[in-house]
């Protein structure tokens, strides 16, 4: 963003516009504080005050990127005392989603093969929707029921922007991968309805399974914490999960990472040290802060996919798409 005018003058604007609902949420996660609102108007303050240091001065914190100005909104928000503003939205969201998944599993089971493949992925995209960091998303789920089915029908219609589904289909109908490295975005319908069910297709491929997660919130995203909760409920309701944590086959893993974007050249030594030991020749990056805002053209040593549905209208017609295209993008070494 230091060298492109047009896209820092756009995201400084959006993250301002975006600060209200942020407060809102603050302290609404803490009624019962006497000092929220007063620690709130001070997070507010200095957000906009770096924000507007760095119209001025955009080297004024190093290299400037959506990544760094969604990190700087995080450590604000901690420094004044608010860790996990959405903590009550994750958790709504994740019961919600555990009751429909069986009934989600039944009806992909009910498919043919290559169907289910196409809804395991349309799936994964569908599930990308529920992102309370997009404001244009925020607002639908905000006036509405807006259910997994309906962001299903949001989707772009197939061709994609990105569409590597045939190729994926193509690979799938050769030898089982050893192990796939699955790096998860967002709590309740994205990671249950939408990771899951695709996690639970390779397992059944004989793939081993790495769901790997964020060591501490940023936005709506799933914690490594909340993972391990959230998989021993859903083990209690589907077999095929209960057995594949007993067997080591899924295991979940702490990322190291603190921010809905993803710096590959910081994950924990844990999750380096068990990609590794387990021949990882899958990696899915999955939403748009790991799969767009920062890695969509990074090359890997093994296949790769980046998944991720534009829920900003900015970004996507600066990819050549519309709101709510779908980038599938899958690569092979």
């Amino acid at each position: 963003l230091t060298q492109d005018a047009d896209a820092r003058d756009y995201w400084l604007v959006c993250f301002e516009e975006a600060i209200d609902k942020f407060v809102e949420r603050a302290i609404q996660s803490q009624v019962h504080h006497s000092d929220a609102h007063q620690r709130a108007k001070i997070f507010k303050e200095k957000y906009l005050g770096r924000l507007q240091q760095l119209r001025l001065h955009p080297f004024a914190f190093g290299s400037l990127t959506v990544r760094s100005l969604l990190d700087m909104r995080e450590h604000c928000l901690n420094e004044f005392d608010f860790p996990d503003p959405n903590l009550q939205q994750k958790r709504m969201e994740n019961e919600m989603a555990i009751k429909m998944l069986k009934s989600r599993i039944d009806a992909l089971d009910s498919m043919n093969w290559e169907d289910r493949q196409i809804a395991l992925v349309q799936g994964l995209l569908a599930g990308n929707v529920f992102d309370w960091g997009a404001k244009e998303v925020a607002k639908i789920m905000e006036s509405s029921d807006f259910g997994f089915a309906d962001a299903n029908k949001r989707l772009q219609a197939r061709p994609w922007l990105v569409d590597n589904v045939n190729e994926w289909l193509a690979r799938l109908k050769g030898a089982a991968h050893k192990c796939a490295a699955i790096f998860v975005d967002n709590s309740g319908m994205d990671v249950v309805l939408g990771v899951l069910p695709f996690a639970l297709e390779l397992l059944k491929r004989k793939t081993k399974v790495l769901l790997c997660a964020n060591s501490k919130p940023a936005l709506n995203d799933v914690t490594y914490q909340e993972l391990k909760v959230l998989i021993r409920k859903v083990a209690a309701i589907i077999t095929e999960v209960n057995d594949a944590l007993s067997s080591c086959q899924l295991k979940i893993l702490d990322s190291g990472q603190g921010s809905p974007c993803l710096d590959l050249s910081r994950l924990n030594l844990e999750v380096a040290q068990a990609m590794e030991s387990y021949g990882t020749d899958l990696i899915v990056l999955e939403g748009m802060g790991r799969a767009v805002h920062t890695n969509l053209n990074a090359n890997f040593k093994c296949e790769s996919i980046k998944a991720a549905v534009l829920k900003n209208h900015w970004l996507a017609s600066r990819l050549g798409g519309d709101m709510f295209s779908v980038i599938f993008k899958y690569e092979a070494p």
